[in-house]
């Protein structure tokens, strides 16, 4: 009972009519089993496709990226017909099946067999289903000159495996789309599906109608940035908790992760995290670096600025004490990253432990320990890493909760900074 209206006059070979995907229709949709141990019981996510009915999720394929494959069909750049040629795009790593992708709660915000369409759902493929990887795996080098430098002052050494002469590292790294099981990420935040479908839709201007009249869609392929992963040695590893692990997740500051602003410690810890890992894999262990797009603590970059600016021209200038209370003037919040779903790409490698953390939020800390993986050491940043403009911002997160092992800032003097701790 799909609803139809008429259009203008459509490209040649382009459809005439609108077709509206607000009620039920797809008859011929595979079926969803979230949580099943076998692809083949799961079933395959079918997103953006031009056969309809073959739809069986709410949302298109590539998150924030799938706005720009609109253009290129507007454009006639790309015609909607496209169908992905798979051939030799295989995962460079086979990562998993893992125990925790069983269960429809242990991972809800990624898919699990997102890497391993093209064998997992071959049949289907060839059936003529328009089924997207939603991960990819693949083999890199990362140059950074903070490495290079650390090779000059022997704080590393190249050894041809992990780290060549020339200061690049051998990664394995993985792209990752996100993949909301709606009912589990509704339980993740403890509101109702029915509330979380509502708010989704309203929020995003009706963008996507099946929220509220689907119930029967349970996947979402919402249209935000996903993540990278770069893992430092084998990456199987990862999952032997025996073997020493050193991870940072860390959410991106393109200021200062790219551009080098000293406003945050932001670039510095990547950094060091990247060295501690690098030094880890030497060590005969695993590194990882989780990296998300959740820029300004998912706030955006544009909210970023007007608080980097009330900051600095509040009365008395940049201080701890105001920190979090600017933030929240502007945006109504301090933070919007919510960790509670960060721990499922850790679960997606099969991780139980973490040797050792680099990072001192207590946020990240706290979501990954309370989804059942254990943490040993806690790694913060050198002191001689934090730019002297970035002060303001560590001493404020230190009295609201973060790891630090040495004296917490004055509380007293800092009062309205405690909250949640914060961290790109």
């Amino acid at each position: 009972m799909s609803a139809e209206a008429p259009s203008p006059a459509a490209p040649k070979g382009q459809p005439g009519h609108i077709r509206l995907t607000s009620h039920h229709g797809a008859d011929d949709a595979p079926p969803i089993t979230w949580g099943a141990a076998t692809p083949a019981e799961r079933g395959p996510l079918i997103g953006t496709t031009s056969t309809r009915s073959h739809r069986n999720v709410v949302g298109t394929h590539s998150g924030s990226y799938s706005v720009y494959r609109a253009l290129a069909v507007a454009a006639g750049a790309l015609s909607r017909e496209h169908r992905a040629d798979l051939t030799n795009t295989a995962p460079t790593d086979s990562i998993g099946p893992y125990p925790q992708w069983s269960g429809p709660e242990a991972i809800v915000s990624l898919d699990p067999w997102g890497a391993m369409v093209a064998d997992a759902f071959a049949a289907e493929l060839a059936a003529g289903h328009d089924i997207r990887p939603t991960i990819a795996v693949t083999k890199a080098h990362v140059i950074l000159p903070e490495i290079a430098d650390a090779i000059d002052k022997g704080r590393l050494v190249p050894d041809g495996r992990f780290l060549l002469p020339g200061g690049a590292a051998l990664v394995t790294k993985a792209a990752i789309e996100p993949v909301w099981y709606l009912p589990g990420v509704a339980e993740r935040f403890g509101c109702s599906e029915a509330h979380l479908r509502r708010v989704l839709f309203e929020e995003t201007g009706g963008m996507y109608p099946e929220l509220v009249t689907r119930s029967d869609l349970e996947v979402f392929l919402p249209p935000i940035g996903g993540q990278t992963l770069y893992i430092f040695g084998n990456p199987h590893d990862l999952a032997d908790p025996s073997v020493e692990l050193t991870a940072r997740v860390h959410d991106e500051c393109n200021g200062s992760d790219v551009f080098g602003s000293d406003i945050c410690t932001c670039r510095p810890y990547l950094t060091h995290a990247i060295e501690e890992c690098i030094l880890g894999a030497q060590r005969g262990g695993v590194g990882l670096v989780a990296y998300s797009r959740k820029e300004g603590r998912a706030l955006g970059e544009v909210t970023k600025f007007l608080v980097y600016n009330a900051r600095k021209r509040q009365q008395g200038g940049d201080t701890a004490e105001a920190y979090f209370a600017r933030t929240e003037c502007v945006a109504g919040v301090q933070d919007m990253r919510f960790q509670e779903l960060m721990p499922d790409v850790l679960h997606w490698l099969g991780i139980q432990k973490i040797h050792r953390l680099v990072s001192m939020s207590n946020m990240k800390y706290d979501a990954i320990v309370g989804s059942g993986i254990e943490v040993g050491e806690r790694v913060n940043i050198p002191d001689e890493l934090i730019p002297a403009d970035a002060r303001v911002e560590i001493d404020a997160k230190m009295a609201a909760g973060y790891f630090t092992p040495g004296p917490v800032p004055d509380a007293a003097e800092l009062k309205k900074a405690k909250g949640r701790g914060l961290e790109h």
